[in-house]
């Protein structure tokens, strides 16, 4: 165990040195105070949306779910950046510079130095995910009075998500350089939000074809499903058009999932 966390505290100094840290810390504030002042204008202006129209739809509820989704993803979108960055060249790039063999020999082994690394990066990340959750939940309902309607499952959803993240990232840095990491990972982490636009195109087409598609995409990249379950349990307790509406999903449509998709 001694070996493991020195290891585990060895991979966060990397990361102190190379200011990753300091970059994440930046865009965070930077994306709360936007967010927050988004929210302001969008909950200030939204009472001349058609909300007593036939549609019958609630003003807040509809800004603050649709506002909350968006900001469900920014916090995917940097909690996967702080991942990635985290285990940018853990394999690949410390094998290049020597780091790495006097790691993996007795009696630390290539498995307990992988697990050490994945287990700080995952750690980080997880903890960044839903420190960043409860600050857009504070901020939507201290501007705008809105919750969603389950506030434990959408921040757990979205540190999953990032762990596997992190999971992909150092698999990918068995077998790639530093900048190709990076450069794949972010095009896999795009592909999995193309897989829920076709989703949505599916529902909208009624293509079952297209709405499969969508679905295994989504379980093969399995933080994007856990993002679309996130998005499920903000309004999965309320009904209505306005919910209907909500659950469209600024980037995949949202979907239940069960304990079976936290298992695989």
């Amino acid at each position: 165990m001694t070996a493991l966390r020195a290891i585990v505290l060895y991979g966060w100094r990397e990361s102190l040195r190379r200011r990753v840290f300091a970059v994440i810390i930046v865009l965070t504030v930077l994306f709360v105070g936007l967010y927050a002042l988004a929210a302001h204008f969008a909950f200030r202006d939204v009472a001349n949306f058609a909300g007593g129209g036939v549609a019958q739809i609630n003003p807040k509820a509809f800004t603050g779910g649709t506002m909350f989704g968006l900001a469900m993803f920014a916090s995917l979108f940097l909690g996967s950046v702080l991942a990635v960055f985290l285990t940018l060249g853990v394999v690949r790039g410390d094998a290049e510079s020597g780091l790495l063999q006097p790691l993996v020999v007795r009696p630390v082994g290539r498995g307990s130095t992988l697990l050490a690394r994945f287990a700080g990066a995952a750690a980080v990340a997880a903890a960044f995910e839903i420190l960043l959750y409860l600050a857009d939940v504070l901020v939507t309902d201290a501007i705008g009075g809105w919750t969603p309607d389950h506030l434990i499952g959408p921040g757990l959803a979205l540190a999953f998500a990032v762990v596997v993240v992190a999971a992909l990232s150092l698999l990918g840095s068995v077998f790639l350089a530093g900048t190709a990491q990076g450069i794949a990972l972010f095009m896999v982490f795009g592909m999995g939000l193309t897989a829920g636009l076709l989703g949505q195109i599916g529902h909208a087409l009624g293509s079952d074809t297209l709405k499969s598609i969508a679905h295994d995409a989504s379980w093969a990249l399995p933080f994007e499903a856990l993002y679309q379950a996130g998005l499920h349990a903000l309004t999965s307790s309320s009904f209505g058009v306005t919910t209907q509406i909500i659950k469209l999903g600024p980037f995949g449509g949202s979907q239940p999932a069960g304990v079976g998709l936290v298992v695989f």
